[in-house]
């Protein structure tokens, strides 16, 4: 999780000066990563939901939405239905 999060980050960096990657999305992803793990990074992401609540709850919603799709894909792999 860590390791994701540091190469997002670095991705994202790289996309603030490089016009083929976005920037702010890697950005986001690995903030979002790393905030599983780390304080400094948690602390940053609860600054970003209290100044943008609205993205927050997109952010809430991407969240389960994910959440979904995983417990259905391993629900296929299992042999269930879904």
């Amino acid at each position: 999780m860590l390791t994701g999060g540091w190469v997002f980050l670095v991705l994202g960096f790289l996309g603030l000066f490089l016009p083929v990657l976005q920037g702010v999305l890697f950005l986001l992803v690995g903030v979002y990563l790393l905030s599983r793990e780390s304080s400094w990074a948690r602390w940053l992401r609860q600054k970003f939901r209290r100044r943008y609540p609205a993205l927050g709850r997109h952010m809430d919603e991407a969240r389960d939405w994910s959440a979904r799709q995983w417990r259905r894909f391993v629900g296929k792999l299992s042999g269930g239905e879904g």
